[in-house]
């Protein structure tokens, strides 16, 4: 890291912090030369790519309308929703990849959002594993109830 003041490449790192996110890091710095203090910060880029072999950045307000779409009409607070993009997002930076497919996002997108309401499930997998008819509608939706039997079953 070069000192922005005097160009010199030997700098010390004196503090580290989190940002308020999670994602970054801030770093005080002191240059070995002119004794000046700065600060970098530091995060880790995450690619997606897409199907169609384009590469791009990872994107949190990405996720959040993908699961606002699904849950369009529902009545949830704007809480309940974050804390599935939330978990989400740590599931898919927990990889600790730098590259992540779009397919492996949406499946990541799944889970959270089936157990947040069937039917926003419903609509993100109808578009996400492209149902055609009203077979795979129908063969999703005794999925479901299956799933729900077995889950109260053992609470």
């Amino acid at each position: 890291m070069k000192c922005p003041f005097c160009g010199f490449s030997e700098t010390k790192v004196i503090d580290s912090r989190a940002g308020e996110d999670g994602t970054q890091i801030r770093r005080r710095r002191i240059c070995e030369k002119c004794h000046k203090r700065f600060s970098t910060v530091e995060s880790a880029s995450l690619s997606v790519i897409k199907r169609s072999g384009i590469k791009e950045n990872f994107s949190r307000t990405k996720i959040r309308n993908g699961i606002l779409k699904a849950t369009q009409g529902r009545n949830f607070e704007s809480e309940e929703l974050d804390a599935v993009v939330s978990e989400v997002v740590d599931s898919i930076r927990s990889k600790g990849l730098a590259e992540v497919d779009s397919y492996d996002i949406g499946l990541a997108i799944l889970e959270p959002l089936r157990r947040l309401d069937a039917v926003a499930y419903l609509r993100f997998a109808s578009v996400y594993q492209g149902y055609d008819t009203l077979d795979d509608f129908s063969k999703e939706i005794r999925k479901l109830k299956r799933s729900r039997k077995k889950s109260s079953k053992t609470a």
